[in-house]
């Protein structure tokens, strides 16, 4: 349900309405190819493709897919750059037009295979704590009324008034991230008496880093709150919270990542009504790579707020 209702207004932001897929006729085919390719994402950054025949399949279909994507970006990239999608920026910017196609499937996989599953867990959790649920109802109609309205227009101004989603967003986003980030040594470091090589692998886990007491007391349990210490107005965020990596390498696209994801919890608890059936499903433990993925099913019931 999240994927389906968070992938049209993704891709129309990102790309420019009418560029990718979105209409129901033809979005079954790109969501079974765009799931495949998620999938062994992790596997196909680290062997031959050969290895991955499924995968590698979906990926060429996909690739295709976004040659038509980037040709209709070059041919409607206006001049104006505030009226540019983020594509057409791309573009302008890119050293080597061939690889458009493959920097713009990249893109997209940013955008939806850690975004996504964040939304899920950030309503699950919600929905999974009556006093929490309660708490963001309340600041909701603090801010647009009685819940229910046929039609409602979210502004940056009116997130701004709605901090306590946030927080909820980001204790999802402590909860479930990935379980190991790893990165190359391009020049030696040196630590104290001790020198990293070049060409040596470094690994940091959010998963277990977020798990320690000494920085996230009571780790394993939902407790927004505790985002009331990070200073998020800077772009800080807590300390030794590294789900989108640390320093100046951190993630470029976390800050829209989070103001979808809050966009999405608004819409939906807004308009609907939601009875959890489930309790929060755990993490699978197959993927180390990206957000952490549902064991199971987590069922809810739902009708539109009167």
């Amino acid at each position: 349900m999240t994927w389906h209702v968070m992938y049209p207004a993704v891709v129309n932001t990102l790309f420019g309405k009418g560029i990718c897929p979105t209409s129901q006729s033809k979005i079954k085919e790109f969501e079974e190819h765009f799931q495949k390719y998620d999938e062994d994402f992790e596997y196909a950054s680290q062997m031959p493709e050969c290895f991955l025949r499924n995968w590698s399949k979906s990926k060429k279909w996909l690739l295709k897919l976004f040659e038509k994507v980037v040709l209709d970006a070059e041919r409607t990239n206006p001049s104006d750059t505030t009226s540019k999608t983020l594509l057409q920026h791309l573009l302008d910017n890119l050293q080597g037009k061939h690889l458009a196609p493959n920097y713009g499937l990249l893109m997209l996989w940013a955008a939806q295979a850690n975004a996504v599953p964040v939304a899920f867990w950030t309503i699950a959790f919600i929905l999974s704590h009556p006093s929490i649920y309660k708490k963001v109802m309340e600041d909701l109609a603090s801010v647009f009324g009685k819940a229910g309205k046929d039609k409602l227009e979210v502004s940056e101004e009116d997130l701004k008034k709605l901090p306590f989603i946030k927080w909820c967003t980001l204790e999802a986003i402590r909860l479930r991230s990935p379980g190991a980030i790893t990165k190359k040594v391009i020049n030696p470091i040196k630590i104290k008496n001790f020198t990293i090589p070049a060409g040596d692998m470094l690994m940091l886990s959010p998963y277990w880093l977020h798990r320690n007491p000494k920085y996230f007391p009571d780790p394993e349990m939902f407790k927004p709150d505790r985002w009331k210490e990070a200073n998020l107005e800077k772009n800080a965020f807590l300390d030794s919270f590294v789900a989108f990596g640390g320093g100046k390498h951190q993630c470029p696209g976390r800050w829209f990542a989070i103001m979808e994801i809050q966009l999405f919890v608004v819409l939906f608890l807004y308009k609907y009504e939601f009875v959890a059936l489930d309790a929060v499903p755990r993490e699978s433990p197959l993927h180390l790579v990206g957000t952490q993925q549902p064991m199971a099913p987590f069922r809810v019931q739902y009708k539109c707020r009167e």
